[in-house]
């Protein structure tokens, strides 16, 4: 099957509102000659004379009359369509937006997000997600509109991605701990009991990796899959919780925390989405409000 010639719907609404050959060539900047073999291929699509010679001008047929409001409303919609997005009006934006982070990430800067997104769009709401995996369908599949977490290798060519922040380890222990007091050595580090952060259960990290430089071990007792789970069992007992600084500031107040005697690992936290939300005038206010709250 041939498919039709699409142009001919924005040929057709000119010759119905100019009812003239001539005027209809004139607006398409189209001479006679190539205005009447338009009109020519009308007549064959519709099988109707469409225009009809009545003295010295043209009238329509009832088959014209008939498309006439028809082919303004597709020639509308196809012109809106094709047209940039509307400016962004705040005020009356209605949309839900899913945020997935790693543990800490919403009670840090998640106070301060819901705020600014108040201040600017009343009706949009805000959907936050526990990360418990690195797997990136949620954002394929739509599931989620933004993820943060440390892009440890490279991103495929769907998913974009930018830094938010930086951050380091520290060591945090209950007020009571021995570690609260005096200055913490490599070895009263290596002489504690710790608990390990890993979503796939692993008992050797990052940490471990720049501490065993200083020629130490740390003896791992417990596992947990999150920075909140760590923190609340060093908070109850004598536990050592090696946690990122700048994300876990507000799970970790009122305890004690220290600088590790050796070189901190540093890690960088990026903001994710899927390609497809890239040029989304709502999406990319979303993402810039992100981005004003995390560097705060």
């Amino acid at each position: 099957m041939v498919r039709p010639d699409l142009n001919l719907l924005v040929t057709l609404d000119v010759l119905l509102e100019e009812g003239s050959v001539t005027r209809a060539g004139q607006r398409l900047a189209l001479s006679p000659s190539a205005m009447s073999r338009a009109l020519a291929r009308l007549r064959r699509a519709t099988g109707d004379p469409l225009l009809v010679r009545a003295g010295r001008g043209l009238v329509p047929t009832p088959r014209a009359l008939e498309l006439r409001e028809r082919v303004r409303a597709l020639v509308q919609e196809a012109e809106a369509v094709l047209r940039p997005a509307e400016r962004l009006d705040l005020a009356t934006l209605e949309r839900t937006f899913a945020l997935r982070g790693s543990d800490g990430f919403v009670e840090r800067f998640g106070p301060a997000l819901v705020a600014e997104i108040g201040r600017e769009a009343p009706g949009v709401r805000l959907r936050f997600l526990r990360k418990t995996t690195k797997d990136i369908a949620p954002l394929r599949e739509g599931m989620v509109d933004l993820e943060t977490g440390v892009i440890e290798n490279a991103l495929p060519p769907d998913v974009l991605g930018e830094p938010l922040f930086n951050d380091r380890f520290i060591g945090v222990v209950r007020n009571e701990h021995p570690l609260s007091t005096g200055k913490v050595t490599a070895a009263r580090y290596a002489s504690s009991r710790h608990v390990h952060v890993s979503r796939r259960g692993l008992t050797e990290g990052l940490v471990d990796e720049a501490f065993r430089a200083t020629g130490h071990e740390r003896e791992v007792v417990t596992v947990v899959d999150g920075f909140g789970a760590a923190l609340a069992l060093a908070e109850a007992s004598d536990l050592v919780a090696t946690v990122p600084e700048r994300q876990t500031a507000g799970l970790r107040r009122g305890m004690c925390s220290f600088e590790l005697p050796f070189r901190a690992p540093e890690v960088t936290v990026s903001l994710m989405w899927h390609i497809r939300l890239d040029a989304d005038p709502a999406h990319r206010w979303l993402r810039d409000r992100v981005i004003d709250v995390s560097s705060s």
